[in-house]
């Protein structure tokens, strides 16, 4: 695999309008691995982009054995880490976003577990992805500022977002993730993801709160250049065929 992969394709979608898909996987929630394999079978022909293996507690020690599964079945997917914290490593992933918690104040997810983990990636081949992790108030206390302890930036003020975010780009950060944290009451307003992609030309994910079709085409269309779908998809894993519907609808339409 080229060793920028991962990183080309983030920035191709940044670049050339095209939009992506990604399936985040929480380990805590592949109880079953039978029935984990049986819905990595059903989704072989939806069109994801990347599939991202994480969450905010991951208590079950499963991570290497969630990734060797997915990449039985869908080993033409890039696999990426997504951490909550140090101990969610695994050499088997083909990548990390190594998340940055710039919309917080908890210097341990600023700095502190990466520096922990970085000797151990610095031994491995995966493609380490230095990312702007903003979470936004999605209008209830999610997982995430539960464990991080650390507020949300309000999702009606979007000069405090782009303050944040042009601090991250300055800070060298070269990817960005904004989302409203796992079951939000409400995604990431469409008027916070214009205002990123009007000043800030980087890749930028946007998840948390996308239960349908129609707030992912919000997301698509307000800017976003990867949409993640978590707890959704979990619940509904057709919403995966419906996405990679629409994006195979708009690709054909953009030739």
């Amino acid at each position: 695999m080229n060793p920028n992969a991962i990183a080309q394709s983030l920035q191709s979608f940044a670049l050339t309008g095209n939009k992506g898909l990604a399936w985040l996987i929480d380990p805590d929630d592949v109880r079953d691995l039978i029935a984990f394999q049986e819905l990595l079978i059903s989704l072989t022909e939806a069109p994801i982009d990347f599939i991202l293996v994480g969450g905010s507690l991951v208590q079950q020690r499963n991570l290497d054995q969630v990734i060797r599964s997915i990449k039985s079945v869908l080993s033409d997917i890039p696999v990426l880490i997504f951490p909550g914290n140090a101990i969610q490593f695994s050499e088997l992933a083909d990548g990390i976003l190594f998340l940055s918690l710039i919309s917080g104040r908890n210097p341990d997810l600023l700095i502190g577990q990466h520096v922990t983990v970085a000797p151990l990636l610095a031994k491995t081949t995966l493609e380490v992805l230095p990312t702007g992790y903003m979470l936004i108030d999605g209008g209830n206390h999610s997982s995430v500022q539960y464990i991080s302890q650390t507020l949300p930036l309000p999702a009606d003020k979007p000069e405090l977002m782009l303050a944040t975010a042009l601090a991250g780009k300055y800070l060298g950060l070269q990817y960005f993730y904004m989302e409203a944290g796992s079951g939000a009451h409400q995604p990431v307003p469409a008027s916070l993801i214009k205002s990123f992609k009007k000043h800030i030309q980087a890749p930028l994910l946007v998840g948390g709160g996308l239960r349908d079709l129609t707030a992912v085409k919000t997301a698509y269309q307000a800017g976003a250049d990867v949409v993640v779908i978590g707890n959704a998809a979990a619940s509904n894993p057709g919403l995966l065929h419906e996405i990679g519907d629409f994006l195979t609808t708009i690709r054909i339409s953009s030739n």
